[in-house]
């Protein structure tokens, strides 16, 4: 068989390595036994080493397991030392501290309590793209663990939920691969392969195993792992895998099954279809030439988003008006863009109504299925000519779909329907719908406008670009104070004083005469973050000014918020976190 094989070749490089490394006594004529090498000497190696230790072994019970090389978890040939292996696996992470004005302790002094807490909240939240940004930051830069009333796995959890919830999967890809932990998040190495392969994208899937060098502990993704060694035409690496799996107690009638057609031991086709996972459900895919499946509204939607992409689900030219519940299904599908709303919204037009059911469509799309009533609906939006009218049909077709819980359904079609209406052809009474259901592509604000009038919005703003120097900003700014001062009309804002506050907070100095012009109230800080700032607990204070900023972009805060934000990031010298949000909420952008 090929796997005794490659065992052979295997004991003659472990027997070729023993002799070298024996070969220095041999030379000086010290015969030495290589199945009994002196402990001491292992105990010499080991400490040099650092933290390798090398375990006692009885070569005639013991049987050397080269999957345990890939997989298996039960046991190692070489046991990492406990310390050393803790080292490594504290400072994971994608970012240096340094790129963001942090350190490497930075979670050393939390609570773990009050993470856990801060946490939880954080979880319950849908994130704006700025509070996002930032959460990436405070837990993909490499730092050690908190240790304070949190384990490590807790902590790994943490990151693994908020990846998920985040659903970056290049994000995700480059850091378990950067930092070869699928072992440490298996969870999110499943979510990884598992989306990748729902969308048809096997090799990406593939990807995350090409450089892992540790075994693979968790079961689904050592499976995982042989199909894909197979399908990159490794299959005796694969079937050595496989083999020494099923050694180990592995037993999975349907997988073995897939994998023999795969091998090419069977030409047998096994028609049988898995749901469990997306893997089964691909495998009876590739294995069955006629592969066909009709999902159901309950179907996994990883494998509804694989029928998709394969184009596996049914061509909607081709279905018959009369077949309600594959149309339901397609609304279904429509809803969690598994469909495209154009495919939905061209079943729609096929329908046939009479003039009586358009003239009178209000009351009579009541009368009908709820698929002929929203039909009816859409063909009366595209027939309608007054602007408020068609409007008020879309409310109502839109609150159709939000009925059947297939509210997504209708997203991108209401957004281009509206599109052909301007603001002020409308009523006030449709303006609301209008204006939350328009497709605002918000103008890409990249030019600054600097403005000398206002403190916050003059040239001085360069300075957190870099482009000032830190001399002409101290005569910049108080050139600006001096003006500020004379001119008895000018009140600083809010934002002006958090220009001037970074900027003290980075040594620039500005004349006494100037201290008077405002005042800063203790109160002004929220207590719990001067606490943390105190303490120095610089992660946890991140964390609290993302919770603060909640679903709200940078640019909606309130002045008082954003103080006690700057102020929070001058105290612990995050000039990094600071300056992108000063330039996100200070410059005037056109």
């Amino acid at each position: 068989m090929k796997i005794s094989k490659l065992l052979n070749k295997i004991y003659l490089s472990i027997l070729f390595i023993f002799f070298l490394s024996m070969a220095n006594s041999l030379s000086e004529n010290n015969p030495v036994d290589i199945w009994n090498i002196d402990k001491k000497q292992i105990q010499e190696n080991s400490e040099n080493n650092e933290s390798i230790s090398i375990t006692e072994r009885n070569p005639e019970t013991e049987k050397i397991d080269v999957f345990n090389m890939q997989s298996k978890d039960n046991s190692d040939l070489i046991k990492i030392d406990k310390t050393l292996n803790s080292k490594e696996i504290e400072i994971i992470g994608l970012y240096d501290p340094e790129d963001f004005g942090l350190k490497i302790d930075m979670w050393s002094n939390s609570n773990g309590d009050q993470l856990k807490y801060i946490f939880s909240n954080l979880s319950k939240m849908n994130l704006s793209k700025d509070a996002s940004e930032l959460m990436n930051i405070v837990l993909l830069t490499n730092a050690y663990y908190p240790n304070k009333n949190i384990s490590e796995k807790d902590f790994l959890k943490i990151k693994s939920d908020w990846l998920i919830k985040h659903n970056n999967l290049e994000l995700i890809e480059e850091y378990l691969i950067k930092n070869n932990i699928l072992n440490l998040h298996p969870k999110l190495s499943k979510y990884l392969v598992d989306k990748y392969l729902s969308q048809s994208e096997l090799d990406k899937a593939c990807k995350i195993f090409l450089n892992n060098s540790k075994p693979i502990k968790n079961n689904y993704l050592s499976k995982f792992n042989i199909y894909c060694l197979i399908n990159s035409g490794k299959k005796d690496e694969a079937q050595l895998i496989f083999d020494l799996k099923k050694e180990s107690g592995f037993n999975e009638r349907y997988f073995e099954n897939k994998l023999n057609y795969l091998f090419g031991y069977t030409n047998e086709i096994d028609k049988t279809i898995s749901e469990k996972n997306i893997l089964d459900f691909h495998l009876a895919h590739k294995t069955n030439p006629e592969f066909s499946f009709e999902p159901k509204e309950n179907t996994n939607p990883l494998i509804w988003k694989y029928l998709a992409a394969s184009n596996l689900l049914y061509q909607t030219n081709e279905i018959d008006l009369d077949e309600l519940e594959k149309i339901k299904l397609i609304e279904y599908a429509t809803h969690n863009k598994n469909y495209l709303e154009d495919d939905l919204f061209q079943i729609y037009k096929r329908f046939q109504f009479n003039i009586d059911q358009f003239l009178n469509v209000k009351t009579v799309f009541k009368s009908l299925t709820n698929i002929e009533g929203r039909a009816l609906l859409y063909q009366s939006v595209l027939l309608e000519s007054d602007v408020n009218k068609k409007i008020e049909l879309m409310k109502i077709l839109k609150e159709a779909f939000i009925k059947d819980k297939i509210g997504g359904a209708f997203e991108e079609k209401l957004k281009d329907l509206l599109q052909d209406i301007k603001l002020d052809q409308i009523s006030s009474k449709h303006t609301s719908f209008y204006l939350e259901n328009i497709n605002t592509d918000e103008n890409k604000q990249t030019k600054i406008k600097y403005n000398d009038d206002l403190l916050h919005q003059s040239k001085l703003i360069k300075y957190f670009n870099e482009d000032f120097n830190q001399t002409k900003v101290e005569k910049d700014l108080n050139n600006f104070l001096k003006k500020i001062k004379k001119d008895k009309k000018y009140s600083l804002s809010k934002k002006d004083i958090i220009l001037i506050e970074s900027l003290k907070s980075d040594g620039v100095k500005i004349d006494k005469k100037y201290d008077n012009l405002y005042k800063i109230l203790d109160s002004e800080m929220p207590t719990d973050i001067q606490v943390m700032i105190n303490n120095n607990e610089s992660a946890s204070t991140i964390l609290r000014i993302i919770e603060v900023i909640g679903q709200d972009e940078l640019s909606a805060l309130d002045e008082d918020t954003l103080f006690f934000i700057i102020s929070a990031l001058n105290q612990l010298n995050i000039d990094s976190i600071r300056n992108k949000i000063l330039l996100k909420v200070l410059p005037l952008k056109v």
